[in-house]
């Protein structure tokens, strides 16, 4: 197991505040060399591009929290909603960059790519299941719901799945860094196949050893 400081819980609040702020530095600063001319000769596509990209990030990070706690120790469970959360925004802007400044309000045509462009079709669909999501991500969701609300947020993988095709889709080829993104999000999602039966052998040795250290 990785030993990692444990933080105060004193802290817990102010590390989840800044995360939201240190999750969102690369939009604002993606959006400053829009702005500035720094993105080349198609701001637009390439800021709509990398905000996309950070989507995916973000979600890939939200998958790997469990991962983490399972076969590392490590305890991030705390960070995960924020992470999610983060996604989403991102999400948003990247669907909002599109609409407002490639289509600039062009609802039909916004309307003819869902309907005639798969990768639009795929990446406006996880944007519709992220709503769900994003809107019942707060401890009154999760008492009032039960568990209806894990079921509800099992969708995550549906979208990871989706947004990986999406981007594979809207890149047209696999050079290196798609390619590790998707096999992040195939590994993460490989893993939810296998936790169950890796997690029951795991409690089995631990009960195992567990008379062994009694004597």
């Amino acid at each position: 197991m990785i030993a990692i400081p444990a933080l105060p819980r004193r802290y817990h609040a102010a590390s989840i505040w800044a995360l939201y702020v240190i999750g969102l530095c690369p939009a604002a600063w993606y959006f400053y060399q829009a702005a500035t001319g720094g993105l080349g000769f198609n701001p637009v596509k390439t800021f709509e591009h990398v905000i996309g990209i950070w989507a995916l990030r973000f979600i890939i990070a939200t998958l790997a929290i469990t991962p983490l706690r399972d076969l590392a120790g490590i305890n991030w469970v705390r960070y995960r909603r924020a992470l999610g959360l983060i996604a989403f925004y991102y999400v948003v802007i990247h669907f909002a960059v599109y609409l407002l400044l490639d289509l600039q309000l062009n609802f039909a045509a916004v309307g003819g790519d869902i309907v005639k462009r798969p990768y639009i079709t795929i990446g406006f669909a996880c944007l519709l299941m992220l709503i769900p999501l994003a809107v019942t991500s707060n401890n009154w969701s999760i008492r009032r719901f039960g568990q209806g609300w894990i079921k509800l947020h099992r969708l995550i993988y549906l979208i990871a799945a989706g947004g990986a095709l999406h981007y594979v889709l809207a890149v047209k080829s696999v050079t290196l860094v798609p390619f590790i993104h998707v096999a992040l999000i195939a590994l993460l999602l490989a893993y939810r196949a296998v936790r169950k039966p890796l997690m029951d052998r795991k409690r089995a040795r631990r009960n195992l050893s567990a008379p062994a250290r009694a004597r």
